[in-house]
């Protein structure tokens, strides 16, 4: 492996290692974001969002829906690509900090885990129905939606023949 390579596998951990992270962050003072989605076939529009989320901290950190999981979102013929692929793309990513897939179709397991201190989502979500935003705010965090850059998308992506 090179280390790049090395680096990259290092920021993908399991909700176990997440705990830990999340706690030994906060001890440093660092501020963390938390952000999450399927990112089946990474984009522009992924990039400026992911950017833009790790801008409001110092960590960002990425849920990623496993493969099961968007299969039940999305429909049979999604991911394109496999949650390992998907993980490794999103950690190659400078603005990214750390990667968890989780099973469940939603992440409101993992952001009680972070308890971050700013929860991020895309320009097609309102506060009312962003999944965990109301506990972020109990705990005395915010919640940002950051809007889409215009022309990108993964369905229409995938519509393209």
């Amino acid at each position: 492996m090179t280390d790049f390579t090395t680096i990259v596998l290092k920021k993908i951990i399991s909700k176990e290692e997440l705990q830990r992270v999340a706690f030994r962050e906060k001890y440093f003072n660092k501020k963390i974001v938390f952000t999450n989605g399927c990112f089946d076939i990474l984009h522009p529009g992924h990039v400026y969002y992911l950017n833009k989320a790790r801008s409001l901290g110092d960590i960002l950190i990425v849920g990623l829906n496993s493969d099961a999981s968007v299969k039940r979102l999305k429909g049979a013929n999604r991911p394109v690509h496999p949650q390992g692929k998907r993980a490794e793309v999103l950690a190659s990513l400078l603005c990214v900090d750390y990667v968890c897939i989780f099973e469940e179709d939603t992440p409101l397991e993992l952001i009680r885990t972070v308890n971050p201190h700013v929860l991020v989502k895309g320009g097609d979500y309102t506060i009312d129905n962003i999944v965990g935003a109301d506990y972020v705010l109990q705990q005395g965090g915010r919640v940002e939606i950051i809007p889409y850059l215009e022309g990108y998308s993964t369905t229409k992506i995938l519509s393209i023949k």
